[in-house]
């Protein structure tokens, strides 16, 4: 099992201190993955602008959460996912959404199950997608605007769900009790 230094105020370097701030903030403390991410102030930087532009993307928090945790479950990331889930909920989100995403099942939502099927094929793919693959998501009213939205969902998602597999970094007390393991 390998470990990364989780950093405060204190043990931060100087350059992440206002980050982190801002972190505890925003959340009303400091979420782990952060406190792993503050020993490069650089990334914690870059990971903080990525969220902040995905969530003002054209997608709309049902979409935001389809493509955050379809992410976070292929990776199989043990922090991301049950954060997701507390996120999701507090957007109120429908549970019936989060659990199908957590457990890989199909939506009931066309349009949610396309955002799905095709951030799937992106990340197993590395992007290779088809125009057939593409053309039925249009088909279901997204574009290429969504297409490259997910593109900047992914980017986000690969920093938090490497850094957590790599820092082991533990769950975050009020997301404990959505602890998650991938399906074999």
């Amino acid at each position: 099992m390998t470990t990364l230094k989780v950093h405060d105020l204190d043990s931060a370097p100087e350059a992440s201190k206002p980050l982190i701030e801002k972190s505890q903030k925003a959340y009303g403390m400091i979420p782990g993955l952060h406190g792993v991410l503050a020993g490069a102030p650089s990334i914690l930087d870059g990971y903080q602008k990525l969220h902040e532009l995905f969530t003002k993307t054209s997608f709309n928090e049902d979409e935001l959460t389809v493509v955050w945790q379809t992410i976070n479950v292929e990776h199989a990331c043990h922090y991301c996912v049950p954060a997701h889930t507390g996120i999701a909920k507090s957007m109120n989100v429908d549970d019936d959404i989060i659990e199908a995403l957590r457990n890989e099942t199909p939506l009931a939502d066309e349009k949610l199950e396309a955002l799905r099927t095709l951030t799937l094929k992106i990340v197993r793919n590395r992007g290779h997608v088809s125009q057939q693959e593409l053309e039925a998501f249009y088909a279901v009213g997204y574009g290429e605007q969504q297409v490259l939205e997910i593109i900047l969902g992914l980017s986000q998602k690969v920093i938090s769900n490497y850094t957590n597999h790599i820092a082991n970094t533990p769950i975050d007390a009020p997301f404990q009790k959505f602890a998650w393991e991938k399906q074999a």
